[in-house]
């Protein structure tokens, strides 16, 4: 009995350490790697997507060309299998190694959170040059690609915001802003592509 028990934590320790090696996090040397904000195209009438039981209704076309500051992936909320990962992106000075060493980032819940003991760049642009992002696979190669991203990353992604419902009254929306914060500023992102950019 104790020599399966050993053999399944020796097995848990493998996939543990196999996961982390996947998504180890990639190191750039100083210097802003995606200049650019995200270009959004607000759309009047949005088309609406079936996946599953969730009704999607696109809100925007979007893209953007950032820098990968954490990532999280999710198994058993609500939105898990509409959305499985998060990613925390930072573009203008908040894809910048020597800014980013001087902010603790980390995401949970469904939230991005950071914390400085001084401001290497102002808060504000703090704010507005990051985010948080749930991504929904628009099929299995964008899914494929999307578990592939790793902390560090620069990513070029492509896609629309959407809002996400059930019949049962659940909802998700997107935001349509880089300038908020708090509750609901997260985006609910459809993505078509994503991959590595040269920075």
């Amino acid at each position: 009995m104790q020599r399966f028990i050993l053999v399944g934590l020796l097995l848990i320790a493998l996939l543990g350490g196999v996961n982390w090696w996947r998504h180890r996090a990639i190191v750039h040397a100083p210097g802003m790697l995606a200049t650019d904000v995200p270009t959004q195209i607000d759309l009047g009438d949005g088309t609406t997507l079936q996946r599953d039981d969730v009704t999607l209704v696109t809100r925007a076309r979007f893209e953007l060309t950032a820098r990968v500051l954490s990532r999280e992936d999710y198994r058993f909320d609500a939105g898990a299998a509409l959305a499985p990962i998060d990613l925390a992106l930072g573009w203008g000075r908040m894809s910048d190694s020597q800014v980013l060493s001087q902010i603790e980032i980390g995401q949970g819940n469904r939230f991005y959170h950071w914390h400085v003991d001084h401001f290497p760049i102002p808060r504000r642009e703090i704010e507005q040059s990051s985010a948080n992002m749930h991504m929904i696979p628009a099929d299995d190669t964008a899914r494929r690609e999307l578990e592939r991203v790793r902390a560090g990353e620069v990513i070029h992604l492509q896609g629309f915001l959407v809002d996400a419902s059930r019949a049962n009254g659940w909802r998700w929306r997107t935001s349509m802003s880089r300038d908020d914060t708090g509750d609901g500023a997260c985006e609910l992102v459809y993505v078509e592509s994503v991959e590595a950019a040269v920075p």
